[in-house]
């Protein structure tokens, strides 16, 4: 039994001797560059680390939270619905109930947390004033220990923000 050799070329002509050029196709893998690209400078849009501001900017900020009604038909929420509603990790949210001494999900014998509607209404604050007033945590914090009131005066704000948005649409349709 002979074996046949491969011969390779490193000249612009990359298919080896055996095989025609239509059979062999160059494709970067996924999520790799192309030489081209590496040489004209174009980097990579990568999905890991944090966003720049541009990017915050460019994407509006929908949160899917259902309205208060639809909210309180479920008793408990698990981790991951809570994070699809806030579009954020599960690791953010477990951080931010590390941090904010009003998040208190109950949690079964094996460690999984469910979020009662309390505490979503709870993280939609803390959402509100760590991405959209970009508070730091320890500022959302100390607004929150200092204002007794800040659930109210959320409620407020958004309650606002609705009659707004229905402002905007009727005077468009104008």
């Amino acid at each position: 039994m002979a074996l046949s050799q491969i011969n390779f070329s490193f000249d612009d002509d990359s298919t080896p001797k055996n095989e025609s050029k239509e059979s062999v196709k160059q494709t970067p893998p996924a999520g790799k560059n192309t030489l081209a690209e590496i040489r004209a400078g174009i980097k990579p849009k990568s999905k890991r680390g944090r966003k720049s501001l541009k990017e915050y900017n460019a994407e509006p900020d929908v949160i899917t939270v259902p309205a208060d009604d639809i909210l309180f038909q479920k008793q408990y929420y698990s981790i991951g619905n809570v994070a699809l509603m806030f579009k954020e990790n599960t690791s953010l949210i477990r951080y931010w109930e590390k941090e904010f001494s009003i998040l208190k999900p109950k949690k079964n014998k094996k460690g999984d947390r469910f979020f009662r509607p309390e505490d979503i209404k709870n993280l939609k604050m803390i959402y509100h004033l760590l991405r959209e007033r970009k508070y730091t945590i320890e500022g959302a914090k100390e607004f929150i220990r200092n204002n007794r009131a800040a659930g109210e005066k959320h409620e407020m704000i958004e309650s606002l923000e609705k009659v707004k948005l229905f402002l905007l649409e009727l005077k468009n349709n104008l």
